[in-house]
């Protein structure tokens, strides 16, 4: 299993993802980080760059 580094930020104005030249990501989230929604945003987001179903990328995620 390969480990992905990625630094989240919650709250911005717009949902972006960028691959850092170090190999990680950096993601700006939309949703505030209350009641699991920046997480569940994260997730979706991860599957489609991914190309893997949510619940797969959920299961294998540790937020």
């Amino acid at each position: 299993m390969k480990i992905l580094s990625v630094k989240v930020k919650p709250n911005a104005l717009q949902q972006t993802l960028r691959h850092e030249d170090d190999g990680s990501l950096t993601i700006q989230l939309k949703a505030a980080p209350i009641d699991g929604k920046a997480n569940q945003e994260l997730i979706q987001l991860l599957a489609k760059e991914f190309g893997v179903p949510k619940s797969s990328m959920a299961d294998r995620c540790q937020l």
